[in-house]
């Protein structure tokens, strides 16, 4: 593929990949699996799998004291490799061989704790630590420490820096900045690993182990660790994909979305506008769900079920409330899925909540792409509206009739825009007929 043929690939398939998913797609909450011949067959390799744990655990201290003896080089990737295989690691190359020697940032998209151990295994490369304590912990588990660097704005200086530097290794990052399960899609791309380079060189990664999953959401990377050596092997499939260069006049996040479609159409994903921060939210909801009582549906149409019927399970109700946040999301992409979240539960109505959340932009924390407020802050309120401009959809476009209920999601859309542009002009103080 050439340079050439990356645009168009991106441009025409971008919006039949970016479909309406839920976000509990994304990850898993269990590691066993539902089926219950998966289960029995778990079972009955339960022993085998703990005596494999007991001496995969002795062969892996021999694994992390000759990565520590031998200089990075290629004899000891090899023989490195090989051990870990003895652990049930296999990491297998796929496609043709596309990696660029020259490049200095390779992106990669985040499946579990150890990708970049896996990607150290083909080719020499750092991933700086993001998260967590720099010390011993952080160096064994193979992490590029910045000491100097307290936030994420040095850090980014740091990192620039380094990639100038000659005859370093490159730099090896995920900007989703947390893990998926790796099957249905990606978490957002984060803007700052897009600033550090010009060019990057994409890598795919599919994992696959049998019995369980890959990863799950509230697990340390000890306990992953113990169950990478516990199971029969985990294959992890690396992909490189030809470099990407940002165009003349392209954002850092433009380059970012670019990069992210091109990562899900070679995984066979969707790029999702969820965040890391969407992510902790949906984990803190699901994990502290409020009992719902009869006054918090107060306004919200009556639910009634069949004769006979059972009421539905907390599991039912989450994924139902899941199914409505993505359709405001859809409607609202800015504002964020906790506050969607909570106004469902409060409303029980798509409806509702999109009108709520039009007709007090200022109180439910709207938010830019950049991460500011998009409205007035309360400290520094916004001088007063011509009384000639309305600002606000009126009441005949997000009313509460049932026939403005049964909107169609276009014109939704377009109220929306027109509220923005209306707002635009005003704060600028353009003219009606020369604004864009």
């Amino acid at each position: 593929m050439q340079k050439g043929d990356i645009q168009p690939l991106y441009s025409s398939d971008k919006n039949n990949r970016m479909e309406t998913r839920g976000i509990e797609h994304l990850f898993d909450f269990q590691r066993f699996p539902n089926d219950g011949l998966l289960l029995l067959l778990l079972l009955l390799y339960a022993p085998v799998g703990l005596c494999l744990m007991l001496l995969r655990i002795f062969i892996g201290v021999h694994v992390f004291l000759v990565s520590c003896a031998l200089p990075d080089s290629l004899i000891r990737r090899f023989i490195v490799r090989v051990m870990c295989s003895v652990l049930g690691m296999y990491v297998k190359r796929s496609g043709p061989q596309l990696q660029d020697r020259n490049a200095r940032v390779y992106i990669c998209n985040h499946v579990t704790l150890f990708d970049h151990n896996i990607l150290n295994l083909l080719t020499s490369c750092n991933t700086p630590m993001l998260q967590g304590s720099p010390g011993f912990v952080c160096w064994a588990r193979g992490f590029m420490e910045f000491a100097a660097a307290t936030g994420r704005a040095e850090l980014t200086e740091a990192l620039k820096r380094y990639c100038s530097t000659p005859d370093v290794p490159p730099l090896l990052l995920f900007p989703e900045e947390d893990t998926t399960n790796g099957r249905a899609g990606l978490l957002k791309f984060s803007s700052w690993p897009f600033s550090l380079a010009d060019s990057v060189q994409p890598v795919a990664l599919l994992v696959k182990r049998p019995l369980i999953a890959v990863s799950t959401v509230d697990s340390s990377w000890v306990a992953e660790l113990l169950w990478t050596l516990f199971v029969p092997f985990t294959v992890y499939q690396v992909r490189w994909l030809p470099p990407v260069s940002r165009q003349d006049g392209e954002s850092p996040q433009e380059f970012a979305d670019k990069v992210q479609e091109l990562l899900a159409i070679e995984l066979g994903m969707v790029s999702t506008q969820f965040t890391r921060a969407d992510k902790a939210e949906h984990i803190k909801r699901k994990r502290h769900v409020a009992p719902r009582t009869t006054n918090s549906n107060l306004g919200a149409r009556p639910r009634t079920s069949l004769p006979g019927s059972t009421a539905p399970g907390p599991g039912t109700e989450d994924r139902r409330i899941a199914s409505m946040a993505q359709q405001v999301k859809e409607v609202l992409p800015d504002v964020p899925l906790g506050v969607i979240t909570r106004d469902l539960e409060r409303t029980n109505c798509v409806d509702t909540t999109i009108t709520n959340l039009l007709e007090h932009s200022e109180e439910t924390l709207l938010e830019s792409p950049s991460g500011t407020p998009s409205g007035p802050s309360r400290g520094h309120p916004a001088p007063p509206a011509p009384a000639t401009s309305t600002i606000k959809p009126s009441a005949n476009t997000f009313g509460k009739s049932p026939v403005d209920r049964h909107m169609s999601l276009k014109e939704r859309k377009e109220a929306l825009y027109e509220y923005a542009r209306r707002r635009y002009i005003e704060k600028h103080g353009l003219n009606q007929e020369t604004a864009p």
